[in-house]
């Protein structure tokens, strides 16, 4: 099977392609964009991917499922489109990253900026329902996006992975805590910002550590 995917990252998960669950969930996948309304659009389901190689990622920071209202969704975790006001959760956390390097809050919710730096912004969900919030879950994408985590840690060294909440927590158990970085909090969700992921310095904690091991900062 052939994916429409960024060559280093199509390298890095050849051993997917042709596995049973990939071949199903490219069947599920192409019967929903054909049936309903799913986001984001078809080109850009690998969007995360595409915008920041495999041999270019500095940090990932984990999502859980795409935007499911109209004009949301990028295929970048919790990135909106210019023009769309910020969800709650982005807009918190731009501001932890004020509060905590002192960059401006951003007139647009567009995350690419990130993805250039080599921010690898990833759902464990590649889409979803138009409305439908994880309508997509339990389909194989979980599969997926793990052993992409797995294929980072194991083949890079001194990555920062960025996990805010249990499930975002729960899918980092493949990382190796002795090559990364793993930050971890509750999740930037207005139901529990207040519990710990405000004051949590996760963006300059991750440019502390890439300082300290030769890589250039991410401008947040």
């Amino acid at each position: 099977m052939k994916v429409r995917i960024d060559e280093s990252w199509n390298r890095a998960l050849q051993a997917e392609w042709d596995k049973p669950y990939f071949e199903q969930l490219t069947q599920f996948v192409r019967a929903e964009y054909g049936r309903t309304q799913v986001f984001p659009p078809g080109r850009q389901i690998f969007a995360a991917f595409d915008a920041t190689p495999f041999d270019a990622v500095k940090v990932v920071i984990l999502g859980q499922d795409p935007y499911h209202d109209v004009g949301q969704a990028n295929g970048l975790c919790f990135s909106v489109n210019p023009g769309v006001p910020f969800p709650p959760s982005l807009m918190n956390i731009f501001k932890e990253v004020h509060d905590d390097t002192g960059a401006p809050i951003p007139t647009n919710g567009d995350l690419s900026r990130w993805a250039q730096q080599g921010v690898l912004l990833l759902n464990a969900t590649l889409t979803v329902e138009a409305h439908r919030a994880g309508s997509h879950q339990g389909q194989g994408w979980e599969q997926f996006t793990d052993a992409a985590i797995a294929a980072l840690s194991s083949q890079r060294e001194h990555l920062v992975f960025i996990l805010w909440g249990s499930y975002a927590i729960k899918k980092g158990a493949v990382i190796d805590r002795t090559r990364h970085l793993v930050l971890t909090s509750p999740h930037p969700s207005p139901l529990s910002a207040h519990r710990g992921f405000f004051g949590n310095h996760h963006f300059s904690r991750a440019n502390q550590y890439l300082q300290q091991h030769g890589m250039i900062p991410i401008l947040w």
